[in-house]
């Protein structure tokens, strides 16, 4: 009884052992020599497929420049792989340990962060409506009895719900597996209208057989920080991330990153997205934190 009760007790202490492991990356990478980092296929500028396996953007670099750092303190060189997430599986891939840091296109709400943690703000976001620009859309008030697509696991249609001016408006919704499938909707005339990030309708507009084709209608639905995904209860690692963010802003590195993917000519079209930083964006960088969507709301 002694032998199996000591053969528990040693199993239970190496299995925390694992779970400890599971949730402090520095310890996690150290051992391993490798960090996975979640990217995204189509989410405008903040990231995005070259192809072959090739990831880029804003918030990719920013996750490199963190895991530069992260080097430095293992003491060894990591080998980075990256792993395509969707809207739907990026926070249980980060809650089970297959991705250490998810650099895609994530809005920090209240929500989410009971289930994952995320490094301080470098992007605001607004949330949009793409159209045809042959439609008579203009607004939310030209949607109703209209088919609206947004990209399963995202946000976007609850917001517009929710907005005021969509009081009594009666639209069908509609969903694509990722963004690239839900601007494919939108372009086929299998939706009316696209409600997504602006960065996300934008990069995905320039990047279209005729860019022309298509226009951001209305106002803004809402204002959401876009963040940078880590595990909860990492706080070592959340540390490092903010350091290397912080050093970024008070560098002036941050808006040279950002100006490289929103405003120059980026790969593989070399052609501008044009959105310059915005007030919020800016405000972000002066004051950093991790505070979720629901603080930006207006009162």
């Amino acid at each position: 009884m002694k032998l199996k009760l000591a053969a528990l007790t040693l199993a239970i202490f190496a299995t925390s052992g694992v779970f400890a492991q599971a949730n402090d990356t520095l310890a996690k990478v150290k051992a391993s020599g490798i960090i996975t980092m979640g990217v995204r296929d189509s989410s405008g500028a903040l990231s995005y497929t070259l192809g072959e396996g090739k990831y880029a953007g804003f918030h990719n670099e920013v996750c490199n420049k963190i895991i530069a750092s992260l080097e430095k303190t293992v003491g060894r060189k990591v080998e980075v792989k990256s792993q395509l997430v969707t809207s739907q599986n990026r926070i249980p891939l980060i809650q089970n340990g297959t991705v250490d840091i998810e650099c895609g296109s994530t809005t920090n709400n209240a929500t989410r962060q009971k289930d994952v943690a995320f490094l301080n703000t470098v992007y605001m976001e607004q949330v949009r409506i793409a159209v045809k620009a042959k439609s008579n859309i203009t607004g939310i008030a030209q949607l109703n009895g209209k088919s609206v697509v947004t990209t399963t696991g995202t946000t976007s249609v609850q917001l517009l719900r929710k907005h005021e001016r969509a009081t009594g408006i009666d639209f069908k919704e509609v969903f694509g597996k990722d963004h690239a499938d839900s601007f494919l909707l939108l372009e086929s005339d299998r939706a009316d209208a696209f409600v997504m990030d602006a960065s996300i309708l934008i990069g995905n507009i320039v990047n279209s057989k005729s860019p022309a084709d298509f226009r951001i209608v209305g106002e803004p639905l809402s204002l959401e920080p876009i963040g940078i995904m880590i595990r909860k209860d990492d706080p070592a690692f959340k540390k490092l991330g903010n350091d290397v963010i912080a050093e970024l802003v008070k560098s002036g590195e941050i808006a040279k990153l950002y100006d490289k993917w929103f405003v120059a000519p980026i790969p593989p079209k070399n052609i501008s997205v044009n959105m310059p930083a915005t007030v919020e964006t800016k405000a972000a960088w002066a004051s950093l934190n991790d505070k979720p969507a629901e603080e930006f709301v207006k009162k």
